[in-house]
């Protein structure tokens, strides 16, 4: 259970980021900041995979594919254990 929340909260933390980017949120606020930074984390490994021109959809594949690889493999992991 505790690798599936993990997981989940990982994504979460990226589709945030994808939203409030895309919204054009005002990134001088603490908050936005704070998801920023947690996103820019958990997806430095995958950070410039894809150099699309249009800059929301850069961000949307570069942020949205680590939390589709989090959620898959966080989730299937905890299935396995489960059945351990």
């Amino acid at each position: 259970m505790i690798i599936h929340t993990i997981a989940d909260i990982a994504a979460a933390f990226l589709a945030l980021w994808i939203v409030l980017y895309l919204l054009d949120a005002n990134r001088a606020n603490v908050f936005v900041g704070f998801v920023h930074d947690v996103a820019d984390f958990l997806a430095g490994w995958s950070q410039d995979i894809f150099t699309m021109e249009t800059e929301g959809l850069r961000v949307l594949l570069n942020y949205g594919l680590p939390a589709v690889i989090y959620l898959l493999i966080g989730h299937g992991l905890a299935a396995r254990l489960r059945r351990v």
